[in-house]
């Protein structure tokens, strides 16, 4: 079978460390402008990674499972990525009163990496 559930967690895991790469560059980038800067883009981007990484867990954790299972467990893995996400932005923004732009920039950085590891694989 070409998508197993072994398959699909190796993509996670690599899309994760490719996150997690371009995260720290990221932050490294923003350490330019100071740590409260490279500080909010990472804790943006990581949040982008630990969501990806529970949604993975959430859809794949079950093993194998009949189509209609398989779409709530992956749908409920979204929300639930999301909500960690929404979450982090807004403790980092209102509670910790992080800078709003590296924030996002490192949520973008982990989003563009992580759609281009699942995009490279393809080839």
């Amino acid at each position: 079978m070409l998508n197993s559930v072994a398959a699909g967690r190796r993509l996670v895991l690599r899309a994760a460390v490719w996150q997690t790469v371009a995260v720290l560059l990221v932050a490294l980038l923003f350490l330019l402008w100071g740590v409260p800067h490279a500080v909010a883009a990472a804790v943006g981007g990581l949040a982008i990674v630990a969501g990806a990484l529970l949604a993975a867990w959430m859809a794949f954790g079950g093993g194998v499972l009949g189509a209609v299972s398989a779409v709530l467990r992956l749908v409920a893995g979204m929300v639930v990525k999301w909500v960690v996400v929404i979450g982090v932005l807004v403790m980092g923004a209102g509670l910790y009163k992080l800078p709003p732009l590296p924030l996002m920039a490192g949520v973008v950085a982990g989003l563009v990496a992580q759609m281009l590891a699942a995009v490279g694989k393809q080839r």
